[in-house]
């Protein structure tokens, strides 16, 4: 598979909002995420952003525009993702001093991961714990 050996994520969730702009403060200021790169359409929407948690990477843009994707996506709901991070209590309260809605707050599960669930303005669900699928434990 492409990018297994050098480390490199192999999924990449990608979102499309009304408010791309507006998700990328969210998630850059609230959730901790890093803006990597950013194009913009005349017209001020988002064409194309990428950021990133730790390895992994989140991709992103204005909905309404032209294309089999964008078109494709026209009527999809809200998306769910989950991200591993070390410090749960600290994510979490990054994400309440920046006023994003918290779903759960951290919570030890049974199966021995600590995580919190999030919302964004548009109604996308974000979940951060330290399970991190497919690792030894």
């Amino acid at each position: 598979m492409a990018g297994v050996a050098n480390g490199v994520p192999t999924i990449y969730p990608t979102i499309l909002y009304d408010d791309a702009k507006a998700a990328i403060r969210t998630l850059t200021q609230g959730l901790g995420f890093t803006e990597e790169a950013v194009y913009e359409g005349e017209n001020g929407s988002v064409l194309h952003a990428e950021l990133s948690c730790g390895n992994g990477r989140v991709m992103l843009g204005s909905k309404g525009r032209e294309g089999v994707f964008a078109k494709a996506m026209a009527g999809a709901g809200p998306a769910g993702v989950y991200v591993v991070v070390d410090e749960v209590d600290e994510h979490h309260a990054r994400a309440v001093a920046h006023g994003v809605e918290i779903l759960m707050p951290p919570t030890d599960q049974d199966y021995g991961s600590r995580d919190y669930m999030a919302r964004d303005g548009e109604g996308n669900i974000w979940s951060f714990g330290t399970y991190a699928p497919g690792s030894a434990d």
